[in-house]
């Protein structure tokens, strides 16, 4: 077995040589004129040239022991040279001094020339954690910036806000309760996703809002759920009955499905289209309509649907409830469970179909809606769970991503 070669720690060090402690308190005895040569952090040449004077040594007899040029010992004690792993092993050789500690001797004092300005990283750092900096840029929502200072006023610009120093607060409106205007839990991607549909529902123009024709309005916009392409209609019903409609692309990461708010006395609904299936789809729209219906301030909507979606037990009451109206909005609830006493387990494709036909939705609706009461598994009937994003954002009169924009 090997002998195990002892080891010696000096301030976090760690050496096989011992140092005594004269040599641990040089910096200690270093005059105020040593110091006053580099500030207050002193050079390893300083080190050095304290242990020459203790040796009665020149800095040719130190550059002739270490077989160096004269020139390069004096660099080395100007604090000219640094000191190379190599330098510190001639070092320990020469004074008994680890080269470990020579090494951390010429970082310290490396780090103390820098100086760096630190108050921009300081703020660039804190604004990156405030919103998702890259993705904003690359959408458009924010100008490359180079400096703290135009970043900052950049995200004040978009936000809406004079000050930072905490997360920006999305706009309710004053003449609503705000007892549901629940922002806490949001991310920096979700956050800025919600700011950005906002700002864009705020520049649409639609007819004067009035409540008393909402159920006109989600009967005008069922029966355009029996088709895909009828998605295309939803934005001109909605502007017509004075409900803003804006589809803005996810940023990544932000899992969120869709808003509900409003912009003065006008109700604004907000949709990712996260996922580009007709069941998701319609049953988002539903959902923030029901928002709409119960003049809900403010609701920002994430993982509505498929196996991410938040189990009801943990969802606040106005969003269980805005679930339910949504799935009764688009098939009739008792006849969905009359479907499933007469079917159940066995959903053969054909009398999903059937289904579909005599409650006049599309069949990607009901294969949905048999999902989220657990009777099938998320990976059956896939094939009915057609696309509808396309169609969505080609009548849609304010659309962000997928290639559009709108500044």
């Amino acid at each position: 077995m090997k002998a195990q070669i002892p080891e010696f720690r000096y301030f976090g060090i760690v050496s096989r040589t011992p140092i005594l402690y004269s040599e641990l308190s040089v910096m200690e005895d270093l005059n105020a004129e040593t110091l006053g040569m580099h500030g207050p952090i002193p050079s390893p040449g300083d080190f050095i040239r304290e242990e020459l004077k203790k040796r009665s040594w020149a800095q040719e007899d130190l550059a002739q022991i270490l077989g160096r040029t004269a020139t390069r010992i004096s660099q080395l004690l100007k604090g000219k040279q640094d000191v190379t792993p190599e330098i510190a092993v001639e070092l320990e050789t020469a004074f008994g001094i680890p080269a470990a500690v020579w090494l951390q001797r010429e970082a310290e004092y490396r780090l103390a020339l820098m100086k760096p300005e630190t108050a921009d990283v300081r703020k660039k750092a804190s604004l990156y954690e405030l919103a998702p900096i890259r993705d904003m840029e690359k959408r458009g929502w924010i100008k490359k910036t180079a400096s703290a200072e135009e970043l900052e006023s950049e995200l004040t610009r978009f936000f809406g806000v004079s000050d930072l120093s905490s997360p920006p607060v999305i706009p309710v409106s004053t003449r609503r309760t705000v007892s549901m205007a629940e922002q806490t839990d949001l991310s920096p991607a979700q956050r800025a996703w919600c700011f950005r549909a906002r700002a864009l529902a705020s520049e649409q123009v639609v007819t004067p809002y009035d409540p008393s024709k909402f159920e006109e309005c989600v009967r005008k916009l069922r029966p355009l759920a029996a088709f895909a392409p009828e998605a295309r209609k939803v934005g001109s019903v909605l502007s017509n009955y004075g409900i803003r409609f804006a589809v803005v692309e996810p940023l990544p990461s932000a899992k969120i499905d869709g808003a509900a708010f409003w912009i003065g006395d006008d109700p604004a609904i907000a949709m990712s289209v996260r996922y580009d299936r007709i069941d998701a789809f319609w049953f988002t729209l539903c959902h923030e309509l029901s928002h709409v219906r119960h003049r809900d301030p403010i609701s920002i909507d994430v993982a509505l649907m498929g196996e991410d979606a938040v189990p009801s037990a943990m969802k606040e009451d106005f969003e269980e409830r805005a679930d339910n109206e949504a799935a009764c909005m688009l098939v009739p609830q008792d006849k969905l469970e009359s479907f499933i006493l007469r079917v159940a387990p066995t959903y053969q494709k054909e009398r999903i179909v059937q289904f579909a036909h005599v409650v006049k939705i599309h069949p990607g609706i009901i294969v949905g809606q048999l999902q989220h009461r657990g009777q099938i598994g998320y990976s059956a009937n896939r094939e009915m769970l057609v696309k509808v994003r396309q169609h969505a954002i080609s009548g849609a009169t304010i659309v962000d991503g997928w290639g559009h924009s709108t500044i």
